[in-house]
């Protein structure tokens, strides 16, 4: 499965390989690969906001920017006033008094997860996008299309989750030889990514656009495809 790249895991990986601790030095390499904005948004599709990590040296880590943009949406992250790496994989968010305000830990490969499972931590978004999708928010009808507009076939999106954090869908009988033969049943979210998966291990993943339909991951290679709401 083909998803956004989340550059949290990766540098979490590359830090306890290391064996660094929190207030040890931090690689400059290691420390720019983390810096970045990204967004930070409650699980449930709530308004989330972005904050940019940045690689200045700051009480008790390294300062964070923009952070104000929080104030309404979470407003206890708006107290951000710098963030450090924690030593065991994770990230911190840490306020004038040293306090940590929010720890993001290792999600299984997903985007990084506060430990009290509310929020996520996302490595890249859409520009223009302030909430995580949910499969409330997208379950439906969809029509899977080229860029050109030629349809290829309709995908409904079902919305009951099953134990397995997949759900179910279904493929109009109208739909091109080439997306048939995958015999897709059920899909799920990860972050910013849909995959859409076969009982045979064969899937298709796609990546979030600004405009909230889905575009083809490019790491899965083969012709543009997308998903667009009908």
């Amino acid at each position: 499965m083909i998803r956004f790249v989340f550059r949290l895991a990766a540098t979490a990986a590359a830090l306890l390989a290391c064996g660094l601790a929190y207030g040890q030095d931090i690689d400059p390499d290691i420390l720019k690969a983390q810096a970045g904005t990204y967004l930070v948004a409650p699980e449930d599709g709530r308004t989330g906001c972005r904050m940019t990590l940045e690689t200045d040296m700051a009480i008790g880590g390294y300062s964070v920017s923009g952070q104000d943009a929080c104030a309404k949406p979470l407003p206890a992250l708006a107290e951000a006033s710098s963030w450090n790496f924690d030593g065991n994989g994770g990230l911190i968010l840490i306020d004038p008094t040293r306090k940590v305000i929010a720890r993001f830990v290792e999600n299984e490969g997903s985007p990084m997860k506060t430990e009290d499972g509310k929020l996520f931590l996302l490595s890249a978004a859409p520009d223009g996008v302030d909430h995580l999708p949910t499969v409330n928010s997208l379950a439906g009808p969809w029509t899977m299309q080229r860029p050109d507009g030629e349809r290829l076939c309709g995908v409904t999106l079902g919305s009951n989750v099953g134990t397995d954090g997949n759900a179910p869908l279904s493929l109009s009988g109208d739909c091109a030889a080439n997306v048939a033969k995958l015999k897709l049943a059920v899909w799920h979210i990860e972050g910013f990514g849909l995959t859409l998966m076969g009982g045979d291990g064969s899937s298709l993943s796609f990546d979030m656009r600004a405009d909230g339909n889905f575009d083809k991951s490019k790491q899965e290679g083969g012709k543009p495809l997308s998903l667009v709401r009908r």
